[in-house]
């Protein structure tokens, strides 16, 4: 009966660190669920890569992307992107031990740095358009803009949710007991950045 009872409890209250509901997988649901989804988008992430692999040389007797990249201003704002994964695991870091100051100012740090990486971006295409390739160009173009452009919208999202996150830790609303609301929005963020890791070696280091 002891034995019962006490599977009960972890069953019913079955709390890993005051990390939410556990599932037979040994993870929260709420976890479990992101990863689920960050599943998903790998699939559709393998897609756009595919898709850009298969067009990237027709350039409809234009210049192909691979053409005009700026390849040192690209891998500068890579480094910021890539940067923001080090403060994203500075803001879980500070909230498992309770600083909740210290993991704002790095959930603010991150969705700053994010925000540098987009405007990069966005600079860049500006720079395309300027010279005439612009989405419905070529299916090399809409293949380009496809994928780094949906990628910049994951990005955006990610920004959208740090900067939540940060307000709603502000407002006393994420104590220590719920850190592991932090680590998923981490989990969301490190994804973005491993897929533009693969990104850019695909699309700009690959002729």
């Amino acid at each position: 009966m002891t034995d019962l009872a006490a599977t009960h409890d972890v069953v019913t209250d079955g709390h890993d660190g005051g990390h939410g509901h556990v599932t037979t997988t040994g993870i929260s649901n709420e976890k479990l669920a992101m990863w689920s989804f960050l599943g998903s988008e790998c699939l559709l992430f393998g897609g756009l890569i595919s898709t850009f692999l298969l067009y990237k040389n027709r350039s409809a007797g234009g210049e192909t992307p691979h053409e005009l990249y700026d390849l040192a201003f690209t891998s500068i704002s890579s480094f910021v992107l890539l940067m923001s994964s080090l403060t994203m695991v500075l803001a879980v870091s500070a909230i498992a031990r309770g600083d909740h100051r210290t993991c704002r100012t790095w959930l603010l740090t991150t969705a700053m740095l994010g925000a540098i990486f987009i405007s990069g971006q966005v600079y860049e295409f500006r720079e395309f358009l300027i010279k005439g390739y612009g989405f419905t160009h070529s299916p090399a173009w809409s293949a380009l803009y496809g994928l780094t452009g949906f990628h910049g919208v994951h990005v955006t999202i990610g920004i959208i949710m740090l900067l939540s996150t940060a307000m709603l830790s502000w407002r006393g609303h994420i104590p220590t007991e719920r850190a592991e609301a932090v680590e998923i929005v981490g989990l969301y963020w490190h994804f973005v950045d491993v897929v533009w890791i693969i990104i850019f070696t695909v699309v700009y280091l690959i002729p």
